[in-house]
This record gives C-alpha cells, sequence and structure tokens, in this order.
C-alpha cells in the first residue's frame, strides 16, 4: 500500500502494475484498503480494467496468477526496499509460458540491487538466462557434499552451436541431476 500512496514510490507502484497487466491483460488495479479490524493489513483485492466496480479477491485468482502478483511486487519494488538476499523455489509454477520470460526479466533486474537465487526444473526458465548467470548445484554423495559449479563456456563451446542450455540440462551435460 505503501507503494500505492507515497508520491516518491509511486513511480514503482506503477511498473508494477504494468508488468501484471502484461500477464493478466484483464488486471486493473489493486484496491489495497486495510482491513476493518486491522490497519496493518490489506486484503489483495482488485478491479478489472473495465468499467465494472465489482471488487475482485485472491481467491478469484488462479494460483499462478497470484504466484506473478507477489513475484512482481518482490522484484520490482524500490531498490532500496529490496532485502539483500532474495531465495526463489521454482518460482515458475504454475505461470503461463509466456509470464516466464517476464519472471527472467524482472529477476534479472532485481539482481543488480539483491542477490538473487532461483532453484528451478524448468528448461523455460533456464533458456532466459545465459550460461555465466547459471550455476548448476550438485549433491556428491561420494563426499557427503553440496557442489557448487559454474559453468565453462570453453568446454560447452561445441554443444551449444548445435543445442540450447535447456537440451543440454536435459542430456545431462550441464549436471543438475536429480
Amino acid at each position: 500500500r505503501v507503494l500505492k500512496i507515497r508520491d516518491d514510490y509511486r513511480a514503482y507502484y506503477d511498473r508494477i502494475v504494468r508488468r501484471i497487466r502484461n500477464v493478466l491483460p484483464q488486471f486493473g488495479d489493486f484496491a489495497l484498503e486495510p482491513l476493518a479490524d486491522n490497519n496493518d493489513y490489506v486484503s489483495l483485492d482488485w478491479w478489472e480494467n473495465t468499467e465494472t466496480d465489482y471488487l475482485f479477491s485472491a481467491f478469484q485468482l488462479s494460483d499462478g496468477s497470484l504466484r506473478f502478483m507477489a513475484l512482481a511486487t518482490l522484484l520490482l519494488q524500490p531498490e532500496a526496499l529490496l532485502p539483500k538476499l532474495i531465495v526463489l523455489d521454482e518460482p515458475e509454477l504454475g505461470l503461463h509460458p509466456e509470464a516466464v520470460a517476464d519472471l527472467a526479466e524482472m529477476i534479472r533486474s532485481a539482481s543488480v540491487f539483491s542477490q538473487i537465487v532461483v532453484a528451478t526444473q524448468s528448461t523455460r526458465l533456464v533458456d532466459e538466462f545465459s550460461l555465466d548467470e547459471i550455476l548448476v548445484v550438485e549433491r556428491d554423495e561420494a563426499r557427503r557434499r553440496t557442489v557448487f559449479k559454474k559453468l565453462d563456456p570453453a568446454g560447452l563451446e561445441g554443444w551449444l552451436e548445435r543445442y540450447n542450455l535447456s537440451t543440454l540440462w536435459e542430456k545431462n551435460v550441464l549436471g543438475g541431476k536429480p
């Protein structure tokens, strides 16, 4: 709510609303009125972008739509309000395939100001990033430890001429097996 009512944050709020509209064209704006019994909380209510005055609630959205709204609000808030570390576990779940590109762009944009760790099993999300933006994490059972591996562009040069990153992941060339 602060983003909507404070002049110095309004541009960020408007950016969040525009991004949500990219994915949910029917979205008009958030209501963001405090709850009657607790002014510290707001209900996630919103209007369509039509002439109707019907107020929709979070219960009338799909899980993916709610997830996208939450991620857009988190990742597009003012730099000063972003946490130092953001950990996202499978943020693409429930999202429309076209929304995954928007998600990747928001992650990349917020990563300038925050350390962002994303765990995913989505080949679609992996393809939105470049080789230097991906870190493969695997469990080394023999040594009983977790191994973090930066991908080697030189070692993958021949592969990348013929395949995209998600295909190389599926072929277990990159690692990251379950």
